[in-house]
């Protein structure tokens, strides 16, 4: 009788460090599943850098414990004096922070252009 594979994770981060920000490349999909798993990531490198990237190239699904995840993260980039951007949204993701405003709330005072946010 053959065993299961374990199931891989819906979402895989790599972190690449530069003089001036971290970028982490998201892949898969940001849900209540792997919402903590991107917290737990991100969240001690706020205190690393002043710029944290998101690179969300390659994620292909957010769920509302995502937004939830991304809002708690901007707000713990602004208490460690740091930035959170958000990159390279796909036109499903630039959506939904549309209809839920938060591109709105994350982009402010910033380019909207240079976050990727709509």
């Amino acid at each position: 009788m053959a065993a299961n594979p374990l199931p891989t994770s819906e979402l895989d981060l790599a972190i690449e460090r530069t003089i001036d920000h971290i970028t982490v490349y998201c892949t898969g999909k940001i849900t209540a599943d792997t919402a903590a798993q991107l917290k737990a990531t991100v969240k001690p490198l706020l205190s690393e850098s002043h710029v944290v990237v998101l690179d969300l190239t390659k994620v292909d699904y957010m769920d509302s414990s995502g937004l939830g995840t991304i809002v708690g993260l901007y707000v713990s980039a602004k208490t460690a004096d740091s930035q959170l951007r958000l990159v390279n949204l796909n036109e499903r993701l630039k959506e939904l922070f549309s209809i839920t405003r938060l591109g709105q709330m994350l982009s402010e005072g910033r380019d909207p252009n240079y976050l990727g946010m709509p």
